[in-house]
């Protein structure tokens, strides 16, 4: 299972374009998978012939997961065992490493000595993230019941088998007490030292929502993916950004003029350029100027990214995607606005490449579309900022006559921004100059952008 995006932990096969025994060149598309950002066809990493399919349509694994093997023997059609020297390719992320064979793995319990059916083969396997918790916790795999395929430890397994003592019974019977309102209450502690950095690490790795009771007449359905996905990375963006937001206030006037007077000439070109094509240009010209805004913090480091790729959130009705407009400082105003559309309408249709919603290092929401006034959004995983847009509306302001020096009532089209960031790299004096700036190169919006 490849990696579709710096923020998706596992994808769902949504259809296999070939069957076992079938043929495959290198680079010809032999399934189709879906995240909660994007669905895509995934190439083959080889040629040859594919003998093994482990993971069946409609089921989610995590990333790096082998769903299937490719004999580069042409014609070949071997059967793969954990043990075999020449087991075909897997079709995983080419620039993931291959996982070990069962056997050399001190996990695999005593069923991985060469296992002769396919469920046997799936079972002694498991990802290097469970292999991994398995190891720091001091805990023996064959130990744990599995709920995946085949029996498979998955990741969730292994972390109720630390805080409960024991292995999830299963999936039916938690939901049965969870429609029943019936809570196991707090999880046990960890199983360990207890020191601060496993407790620290388990706080910014491991998300595990309350549960409540179900009252009569409540409606419980279980959360899609993407909500699901979209839950976990929101509360973990607030437990590890310290997140600060301010405001500040920008005149559109001489936005809305300009708009006004070259609107004929980008309809003939087929273009339309919206209010946020003229925010983005203006971020994008300001980025560089702001290192920390445009970077993030990575352990005990700073990256200071060398690029300016601006993410647009699109409202998916339900849902939310934020694809990327790489180099955007290398883009015009027109240029912008063509990108702006094209991404949105492609992100609708679920038509986006992988390449098209990773790499972002600064964020802009536009909940204004929708009548909001303000926002305070969350910082997306990996980044340092993000720019909130509020609605652009017609106000009464206090404005002074620049013939007589007075002040007069007069009606400009404003809106209220607002920037969340990251405390722990940007201070709120960078912040408010970047605000500041933003300010004036729309209010004084050039006319050769």
């Amino acid at each position: 299972m490849p990696q579709m995006g710096e923020s998706i932990a596992e994808g769902t096969v949504s259809k296999w374009l070939k069957q076992v025994g079938d043929p495959v060149e290198r680079d010809e598309p032999i399934l189709e998978i879906s995240t909660d950002k994007v669905d895509a066809e995934i190439p083959s990493p080889e040629s040859g012939t594919l003998v093994e399919v482990r993971i069946q349509e409609g089921e989610t694994v995590e990333i790096g997961t082998v769903v299937a093997y490719i004999d580069t023997e042409a014609g070949a059609a071997i059967t793969p065992t954990a043990g075999d020297a020449t087991a075909p390719t897997p079709v995983t992320d080419t620039d993931d490493p291959i996982s070990p064979p069962a056997e050399s793995r001190p996990d695999a319990g005593p069923s991985a000595s060469a296992p002769a059916t396919a469920e046997e083969r799936i079972q002694t396997r498991s990802t290097p993230v469970v292999r991994k918790i398995a190891a720091e916790h001091g805990i023996s795999i064959a130990d744990v019941v599995g709920s995946g395929q085949s029996g498979r430890v998955t990741k969730r397994d292994i972390l109720d088998f630390i805080e409960n003592g024991r292995a999830k019974t299963s999936t039916a019977a938690s939901a049965t007490n969870r429609l029943a309102g019936r809570t196991a209450g707090p999880p046990a502690a960890p199983v360990g030292s207890g020191s601060s950095s496993e407790l620290w690490g388990a706080f910014y790795s491991e998300v595990q929502h309350p549960e409540f009771p179900v009252r009569e007449g409540d409606h419980v359905e279980p959360m899609d993916k993407i909500r699901r996905l979209t839950a976990e990375h929101m509360v973990l963006a607030k437990r590890v950004a310290p997140h600060v937001h301010s405001f500040i206030e920008i005149d559109f006037s001489l936005v809305d003029h300009h708009r006004a007077a070259h609107k004929g000439e980008w309809a003939a070109q087929g273009v339309r350029v919206s209010f946020t094509a003229f925010v983005v240009w203006a971020c994008s010209r300001l980025l560089r100027k702001y290192p920390p805004i445009n970077g993030t913090v990575s352990g005990n480091n700073i990256i200071h990214r060398g690029s300016v790729n601006i993410g647009m959130a699109v409202d998916l009705d339900p849902g939310l995607i934020v694809p990327v407009i790489h180099d955007t400082d290398e883009l015009g105003l027109v240029g912008i606005g063509k990108k702006i559309i094209d991404l949105a309408d492609r992100a609708r249709s679920r038509r986006l490449a992988p390449s098209e919603i990773q790499g972002a290092t600064f964020s802009i929401t536009n909940p204004g579309v929708l009548g909001t006034l303000v926002g305070m959004p969350i910082i997306p995983k990996g980044t340092a900022a993000i720019l909130g847009i509020g609605a652009i509306e017609k106000r009464a302001v206090v404005v002074e006559d620049p013939l007589t020096g007075t002040d007069a009532v007069a009606i400009r089209k404003r809106a209220f921004f607002s920037l969340a960031y990251d405390h722990r790299l940007v201070d709120g004096a960078v912040a408010a100059r970047f605000l500041s700036d933003l300010k004036a190169l729309l209010e004084d919006f050039p006319e050769d952008a």
